[in-house]
């Protein structure tokens, strides 16, 4: 069973929530807070596998709560939820290394599949949020299109596939290579590249045209 902690501060739109995460048998919301203060208290006394974050939230937004979660509890999978005029706040939060970015008025179906793809390693960023986020993030810092020298052909597919938010299965089905060599590589790319994750992966693979 996925236990999931949800923190949004409007009742209704948590209830809502809920009922959609809960429609798939195999995910639980097991943990429900209205600020992130809250829910980093939840954090302390139980396990979580994901944590769904409303990006503003009172007492606590959801970018400190995540900055919280992120460094006490790294093994946990980040989403945020925000909406479609929270440019900077998303943008804060992807430098954190959160695992997706979901618009409050979603579907069910897009809000499971971020879910699962957070859990076996992947970026979910709703379409919405990306076409119009990702062009301001690379105006912020403007780097050469050349990729490191240090990267083999193969870590560059890979690096790519990253880039594309595709989780380690995929990426090794796709690629015809084990999980094990896909995690490996991945580790080394992050190595070569002095970054912290994968979603500074899938930054790199956009500033750099990869993608």
């Amino acid at each position: 069973m996925i236990k999931v902690l949800l923190a949004e501060d409007q009742i209704m739109v948590r209830q809502g929530l809920k009922v959609m995460i809960e429609s798939d048998p195999e995910i639980q919301v097991t943990g429900e807070a209205d600020d992130g203060r809250s829910a980093i208290e939840l954090f302390e006394k139980q396990s979580f596998d994901i944590a769904i974050l409303d990006i503003r939230m009172p007492v606590m937004d959801g970018i400190e709560a995540a900055r919280i979660i992120r460094n006490r509890w790294p093994l946990v999978k980040i989403l945020i939820l925000t909406t479609f005029d929270d440019d900077q706040y998303v943008m804060d939060s992807l430098k954190l290394g959160v695992n997706g970015y979901m618009l409050k008025n979603g579907d069910t179906e897009s809000l499971i599949r971020s879910i699962k793809s957070a859990l076996s390693g992947g970026l979910s960023i709703e379409d919405q949020v990306a076409a119009k986020v990702m062009p301001a993030l690379l105006k912020q810092q403007v780097q050469e299109n050349i990729v490191d020298s240090s990267i083999t052909p193969r870590e560059k597919a890979i690096l790519i596939c990253i880039g594309e938010g595709l989780s380690n299965q995929e990426i090794a089905n796709r690629l015809g290579l084990s999980i094990g060599t896909v995690k490996n590589n991945t580790s080394t790319i992050l190595d070569k590249l002095e970054l912290r994750d994968r979603t500074q992966l899938a930054i790199y693979a956009l500033r750099h045209n990869l993608v």
